[in-house]
């Protein structure tokens, strides 16, 4: 089947590749006071109006008032932007009119990884005061602290009227330059559009897309492609496309040269699509820039692709990790010849282990076993000790870092020449790093969103979202999934799942009931509590059926109280979705008991179901801790040395280990046993440490997650789960307790995180998900694979 053809002129299909296409975006950066600037006639109405735009932010939590991204200058204005420090409601969506008030989101957005979609709309004529002016990000429509009262018919003077209008900069105020990337930005004048004319939902992947307009403009409506970067004129860079020629007046953006780190026109993109033949500059996607989320103090620039420290060793990884494939990577050295000393050295690029905990101060010589790439000095690094590679760098010099999963190998280049290669000393995930000392001496990265200066090797790619493997799952939700729902008191049929349920966990949110847990290898019925110690119980009032797009529950208060809110998590028992549900008889002697997932479990959770003598715990193995040692998932206890619960093995590709312990294996006590595999872009069981500070660490887990768990491992604090299905914007502070049979509890920022399209970012102080020095593990599951995902 041909892939259709859209308006533009472009092809494409579902899923990896988008049938929509987005050519480039422009980038804005607050220190070049780069903004776009028009003089506008008289509009066809000043009551009715959309906005449609796509960004990716570059500075969070901005220390001054925020990014404006539409503005009306002098007494008129109005002003639309991410708020800042300065204004209040810091990374809210700000939205501020002449005359008629300032109104921030209930949501925070502060996700730098990908791409937002946003529309607004002006609708003054609506019979509804509510809907007279909304907003919608990613298809789904925004709420309001304060919700804007506009009269029937009210004019929004400063907002479409005529007169100067100034997009990325609030000309009352140099505190509002922006930060960012824009792509696709349309004006619609005199029409209160919906989202579904700018964008849709993919049925493959279930992300918003976006689609072409096809509607009309209005007297002063215009559509930015920003898809000419021959020149900085308004019939190049400002080019309006719509074909009413309100173009555009571009200020102090840089087009040339084209593998500068000043070019503002990237093909950092919103939709997926092209071939990579290494030149840089060709494959659209959402690209890797350094993480701001994901650094220790340092100063980032250039829409995160400049990064210096202050004076002081800082440390920033990039937004897309990689563990298969081969990859590429350049850096131009800013500032002048370093020599080739290990100790004379102000920065490094390369790769590092995601899951490095970096102490601010600490250069890459702290972390030799975690790195591979090379200093400004010239050293470069294999996961060991450094070697004197080459001559140190100078001014305009570039460096290059390919590794290659495939061979397991790397190679290292300053402009061009190898200088360092061989077989890489590790195996596993791999996420760019940088580390500065000073704005003196400094790496600019370029991850292929800009044409590289020196072709990569054959087969080496950008580091791009549609690069990325394909998911083997490209929508979680068919394997698993949360639901929140309310009880009726009567037997009722939750039916909204993508799959047929082989593991149900629910829990009553508004009371102090125990958690009831089930699974088909058990049967329905069959219900255990994670907080209690007890043998399954025979309950016909709770689970009574598993069906093929959710489960049927009766009466027990457990699961269906008239008017209680309950959550469900669910998952699908497959080698695919990485879950093995194993039931089998203790025999009291160290033995292995085979699984079906072909790979290594990365956690195995079991429960004595029946037992004939003391009732036992939930042991708990987990891969970020030592196989001679368990958790409880029925308990708050740190790590526990216990060489007889997993005979101090680890599980293998086809069987797990257990020892004598009775909570494992008792003779003739029966047992289930959940074996959960990572899956790429769908699951995650990985560690962080704590930091104390309300900027807690950024854990990565290649996804946007909807389900997570953390428990301190090293210190005696709670699980905690937390999911997007109960909080459905940042932040995530709604927790339950697997060890209690506590109500929901709303902590707000005190313990939350920020779910975002890559990980997850930990926002509280309190040491029940971020005390200083405690090591945490943690067990996530993906509402979309980072290829697919937008910002949140």
């Amino acid at each position: 089947m041909p892939w259709p053809v859209h308006p533009n002129g472009l092809l494409g299909a579902q899923g990896d590749n988008d049938s929509y296409r987005v050519e480039r975006s422009l980038r804005f950066n607050s220190a070049d006071n780069a903004y776009l600037s028009r003089t506008m006639g008289a509009p066809t109405s000043q009551t009715t109006a959309t906005l449609s735009l796509w960004v990716k932010r570059s500075g969070i939590s901005k220390t001054n008032y925020g990014d404006s991204f539409w503005d009306a200058e002098a007494s008129n204005y109005n002003l639309f932007g991410f708020a800042g420090t300065g204004s209040g409601n810091t990374d809210s969506l700000l939205f501020s009119f002449r005359n008629g008030g300032t109104y921030y989101s209930n949501a925070v957005y502060r996700d730098p990884s990908a791409w937002y979609h946003i529309v607004c709309v002006y609708d003054s004529t609506n019979a509804t005061q509510a809907d007279r002016f909304r907003f919608f990000v990613n298809g789904v429509r925004g709420t309001f602290i304060s919700t804007p009262a506009f009269a029937l018919g009210y004019t929004f003077e400063g907002s479409i009227g005529a007169g100067t209008y100034r997009i990325a900069d609030f000309s009352l105020n140099s505190q509002w330059r922006p930060d960012f990337y824009l792509a696709e930005y349309y004006w619609i004048d005199g029409q209160a559009l919906s989202p579904s004319s700018f964008g849709e939902t993919d049925s493959i992947t279930g992300r918003w897309k976006a689609k072409a307009y096809t509607g009309t403009f209005g007297s002063n409506g215009f559509y930015l492609k920003f898809a000419d970067n021959s020149g900085t004129t308004d019939t190049t860079l400002g080019k309006d496309s719509s074909g009413n020629g309100n173009n555009w007046t571009p200020n102090n953006f840089v087009v040339s040269p084209v593998t500068s780190a000043g070019n503002d026109s990237l093909v950092d993109s919103p939709t997926n699509y092209g071939a990579d033949t290494g030149l840089g500059g060709e494959v659209r996607g959402n690209y890797c820039t350094l993480n701001p989320l994901s650094n220790n103090g340092g100063t980032m620039v250039d829409g995160n692709l400049d990064f210096y420290g202050p004076s002081a060793f800082r440390f920033a990884g990039g937004t897309i990790a990689v563990s298969s494939g081969k990859w590429y990577i350049e850096a131009t050295h800013f500032g002048a010849s370093v020599g080739n000393t290990e100790s004379n050295v102000y920065s490094f690029i390369g790769f590092i282990k995601p899951s490095t905990s970096i102490a601010a101060g600490n250069s890459q010589l702290s972390y030799t076993s975690s790195v591979i790439g090379i200093s400004d000095s010239g050293w470069a690094y294999n996961f060991a000790a450094g070697s004197s590679a080459t001559t140190g760098f100078g001014s305009g010099d570039v460096a290059s870092v390919s590794i290659d999963f495939t061979t397991g190998s790397y190679n290292i280049r300053k402009n061009n020449t190898s200088v360092a290669s061989g077989t890489m000393a590790f195996t596993g995930e791999l996420i760019p790093a940088i580390f500065s000392y000073e704005s003196t001496y400094r790496w600019q990265p370029n991850f292929g969103q800009r044409p590289f200066a020196y072709t990569a090797q054959t087969g080496f790619k950008a580091l791009c979202t549609t690069n990325l493997p394909t998911p083997t799952i490209k929508k979680p939700s068919t394997a698993m999934d949360v639901v929140a729902y309310t009880g009726t008191g009567a037997s009722n049929s939750i039916s909204s799942l993508g799959f047929s349920p082989d593991l149900v966990w629910i829990k009553n949110r508004g009371g102090a009931t125990s958690h009831a847990i089930y699974d088909t290898t058990r049967g329905t019925q069959s219900q255990l509590s994670s907080d209690t110690t007890g043998d399954q119980v025979t309950s016909s009032s709770g689970l009574t059926a598993f069906g093929s797009n959710g489960f049927t529950i009766s009466t027990s208060t457990l699961v269906n109280t008239t008017g209680t809110q309950y959550v469900a998590w669910a998952w699908d028992e497959s080698t695919q979705a990485g879950l093995d549900i194993v039931g089998y008889t203790g025999n009291g002697a160290n033995r292995t008991i085979a699984h079906t997932l072909g790979v290594a479990p990365k956690m195995v959770i079991v429960k004595a179901g029946t037992t004939a003598g003391a009732d036992q715990g939930w042991p708990v193995f987990h891969a970020s801790i030592a196989n001679t040692t368990y958790l409880q998932l029925n308990s708050t206890s740190a790590t526990a040395a216990g060489a007889d619960y997993w005979n101090s093995t680890s599980p293998t590709s086809s069987v797990f280990s257990v020892g004598t312990n009775a909570a494992i294996n008792a003779n003739n006590d029966t047992y289930i046993a959940y074996c959960f595999a990572e899956v790429e872009g769908f699951s995650k069981f990985g560690s962080y440490a704590g930091n104390g500070s309300a900027d807690g660490p950024f854990a990565y887990c290649g996804f946007r997650p909807k389900f997570v768990i953390t428990k301190g491992a090293n210190s005696a604090q709670p699980w905690l789960v937390h999911d997007s299905a109960r909080d459905d914007k940042n932040l995530v502070s709604k927790a339950l307790y697997p060890y209690l049979n506590n109500a929901e509890f709303n902590y707000g920022a005190t313990i939350a995180h920020d779910f975002l399209s890559n990980g997850f970012k930990l926002r509280g102080t309190d040491p029940y998900q971020n005390g200083s020095g405690i090591n945490y593990i943690f067990i996530a599951f993906a509402e979309s694979p980072f290829k697919y995902a937008r910002a949140r």
